[in-house]
């Protein structure tokens, strides 16, 4: 069996070019930057958190996954953005920090050339949510924040309240 080589594309210069994920939720098309996913797998694996780390603004942790030895919080990206209830089937497992985020589905890997300035109508929290937006064959796509999905405050606290909760063996370790 013979392998064609394939040739990279000749670079235009002057547009900068970053690799995303495009993930849906809801029906709707989002964009985050495929550097900040260490891996994308299925749901299997997941253990519903204790009553106690359910409360106020931290019940959007619903789960822990443990993987290569690390917990990881599992966020639904549904409830994180405010969208009607969905069946999640994959999680995006974040890389700088101990967080999954459940998603509807993959869509693919694309190449993205620029990201636009949110208009002035995200007015409120959303402006933290999203980097920007960008276009994609004529369909303008939300590019998320990896870190808007819990910030490193919200996930001392978790760690904190788990650590309370959890044997040594099995907590959390903030990662820069």
């Amino acid at each position: 069996m013979t392998l064609a080589k394939i040739e990279p594309r000749p670079r235009q210069r002057g547009r900068a070019r970053e690799m995303v994920i495009l993930f849906v939720v809801g029906g709707v098309t989002f964009a985050i930057a495929a550097s900040a996913i260490e891996e994308i797998r299925e749901l299997s694996g997941l253990q519903a958190v204790s009553p106690e780390l359910s409360h106020q603004k931290l019940a959007k942790v619903t789960h822990t996954l443990e993987r290569q030895g690390k917990s990881y919080f599992v966020v639904k990206a549904a409830d994180k953005l405010r969208m009607l209830s969905t069946q999640p089937a994959r999680l995006l497992v974040l890389r700088n920090l101990p967080v999954a985020v459940m998603v509807d589905g993959i869509d693919r890997m694309q190449e993205i050339h620029s990201i636009h300035a949110l208009p002035e109508a995200f007015s409120g929290e959303e402006r933290r949510w999203y980097r920007g937006l960008t276009l994609i064959k004529g369909k303008v796509v939300p590019v998320v924040r990896a870190d808007a999905f819990l910030s490193k405050a919200e996930v001392t606290l978790l760690s904190a309240a788990l650590s309370s909760t959890t044997p040594a063996s099995r907590r959390v370790a903030v990662t820069a």
